[in-house]
């Protein structure tokens, strides 16, 4: 993949083909000039995607305002850099000019994050993202020979345009994977605008292109989420498994050394600082690349490519394979005499080397279910190392880890059963029934869409070899989703106590769950029965979403009815659209049978 140069859209065109040293430390150089050079020759794309993220609702010209105003502070520094605002963080030059452009902090509400310094305006900012982006108009879209005229007549102008709106509609996803995107999105539109189909050819690469965003977002914003509810020990937790099972020839040793540059790129990509993610990413991708030998066998072509593409190479890498002379236990942990010792002289260290050699020696388990068994072991030793005995006690530890495997299991199962016995839409509706009941207080748009994915991430995984862990990392991002990344989102008190508690085991938190008591739901329909001709003119995707959104509403307004009495009523609102569709006068139909629909409800 060639780099993504951005040179000559509108006033972009005389200033970014020049180079821009933006320092990630004050008079820091950095030691990967090609990371820098990147950085430079993507300036356009980086300062559009950190401006967009950060303030979504800013239009494309407030975009290019800023973009000038970046400019001229490269200028001054370019001409000398002893100023001493050349020795500011990237980020903290990015905050100042947003804040500085007159007028933008009052008409977008940021004006309090501007009066704010260092730390806490960074923090303010960030909690000023939002991840439910329904109060955006709706993706703007081209008919596919508009759109080849378009990137044909002006490149630049298509693509700054794309990657603006995909970036303020996914404020969490890091700068690298957006940049890779970006690059996808113009190769599939050069292939598709040769092609006789466009329309079709569109259609069916834009749907791989779409599911590897929305994977990655998804990841992301768990990953984020946890850093920001629940703190580094998480994250590191989370990535020791992650690396270890990825990476099962690793030492130990290198596995930590590792781990340092891996928690400073999610300290930049979770605070939105573009620059020092793109850094981070790069630091952690040369460090693995330069240590191939001892770390994988499966890398060596990933290694070979440019930024950002070398990156999501290898997270998209196969797992090595499991070293041959690696036993299936490691007995220091449950077979030593010494295990309390060695615990208590270094706690941190002797779990994470429990979690690294636990999950190097299971590729067929969940991230999740590795950071439960290491809760489970840890609280095994905080009661064993308690007793007269603790080796009697925690011999037997083994066992513990199968029962906790085997509850996760059974869910997965019972889950699965469902797909098979349901099959797609009525499972989609089963989700959408229960995930709204336990939080009505979420948006019908989140809703419906945590509903897809739950489906997405059952059709997937429910008949794959390794249904478990692929059922149930995918079903942890949809409960990240619902979570959300900052640390102060409420929803309800119970969905709240599984979000916050324990980030392990809010699978089996929310497992045990039932609808909310604490909701109010509204006094009146909000005109959930008035229905018009237009739903007549949806296509079937259209007209799915809409029964989505209809009985996402109605559990929301009636969420003291049964699964089968709600699904009863969706299936009298597809017969109503069905039946006046075909009427002479569809609205009058629809008037008439608007308000049955809704006496019916009062009594179902």
């Amino acid at each position: 993949m060639k780099q993504l140069k951005l040179t000559g859209f509108v006033i972009f065109v005389f200033f970014l083909t020049e180079s821009l040293t933006l320092p990630t430390k004050p008079q820091d150089v950095d030691d990967v000039s090609i990371t820098q050079k990147f950085i430079e020759d993507n300036i356009g794309y980086i300062t559009i995607i950190a401006f967009a993220q950060y303030i979504q609702e800013a239009s494309f010209e407030e975009v290019e305002m800023l973009v000038k105003a970046m400019t001229e502070y490269r200028d001054k520094c370019l001409a000398d850099m002893t100023l001493p605002e050349c020795s500011k963080l990237a980020n903290d030059v990015l905050l100042e000019n947003i804040c500085a452009m007159e007028g933008l902090p009052q008409k977008h509400n940021f004006s309090h994050c501007c009066h704010k310094a260092d730390f806490e305006r960074k923090h303010c900012f960030l909690h000023n993202k939002k991840a439910d982006v329904g109060f955006l108009p709706p993706l703007p879209t081209l008919d596919p020979e508009e759109k080849c005229q378009t990137y044909k007549n002006n490149r630049e102008s298509f693509l700054n345009n794309y990657i603006y709106e995909v970036s303020r509609r996914n404020p969490f996803v890091f700068v690298p994977t957006l940049l890779t995107a970006a690059a996808r999105f113009e190769e599939m539109t050069k292939i598709c605008c040769e092609e006789q189909e466009k329309a079709n050819c569109f259609r069916t690469k834009a749907e791989t292109f779409i599911q590897y965003l929305k994977a990655l977002s998804s990841y992301q914003k768990n990953v984020c989420g946890a850093l920001m509810k629940f703190g580094p020990q998480i994250l590191k937790s989370i990535n020791i498994a992650v690396l270890s099972q990825k990476f099962p020839k690793i030492e130990f040793k290198e596995l930590i050394s590792l781990l340092e540059d891996v928690s400073s790129k999610y300290d930049g990509c979770c605070e939105g600082d573009v620059v020092q993610c793109i850094h981070g990413r790069s630091k952690v991708m040369s460090h693995i690349c330069s240590k191939q030998d001892s770390i994988s066998s499966k890398i060596k072509e990933c290694c070979e490519k440019k930024i950002p593409e070398r990156g999501e190479c290898i997270i998209y890498s196969n797992k090595d394979d499991r070293p041959n002379n690696l036993p299936l236990r490691e007995a220091k942990f449950t077979e030593s005499e010494n295990v309390c010792e060695e615990r208590d002289a270094d706690q941190e260290n002797f779990m994470a080397e429990f979690l690294y050699q636990y999950s190097r020696r299971h590729p067929e388990l969940s991230t999740p279910e590795l950071l439960r068994i290491a809760g489970v072991y840890e609280d095994l030793l905080r009661e064993c190392c308690n007793t007269k005995n603790p080796p009697d006690c925690y011999r037997h530890a083994e066992n513990k880890f199968n029962e906790t495997t085997e509850k996760s299991l059974k869910i997965v199962q019972r889950e699965c059963e469902h797909f098979q016995i349901l099959g797609k839409d009525d499972l989609k509706y089963h989700y959408l029934i229960n995930l709204t009941k336990l939080a009505p207080q979420l948006s019908t748009e989140e809703l419906t869409f945590l509903g897809k994915e739950m489906v997405t991430a059952l059709t997937t995984c429910c008949t794959l070899s390794e249904e478990f862990a692929c059922v149930d990392n995918l079903v942890d991002l949809v409960l990240g989703e619902l979570c959300g990344i900052n640390e102060n989102r409420s929803i309800n008190p119970a969905v709240d106590h599984c979000c916050k508690t324990n980030f392990a085991f809010r699978r089996s938190c929310f497992e045990g769950l039932e609808a909310d008591k604490t909701y109010v739901p509204a006094s009146t329909s909000q005109g959930l029965f008035i229905f018009h001709a237009d739903l007549c003119q949806a296509h079937n995707e259209e007209l799915q979403r809409k029964k989505d959104r209809f009985l996402v509403n109605l559990v929301k307004l009636k969420p003291e009815l049964t699964g089968v009495e709600l699904q009863s009523l969706l299936a009298d609102f597809t017969n109503v659209v069905k039946k006046c569709c075909q009427a002479q006068g569809p609205e009058a139909c629809f008037k008439e049978e608007g308000p049955k629909l809704s006496a019916k409800s009062q009594v179902a």
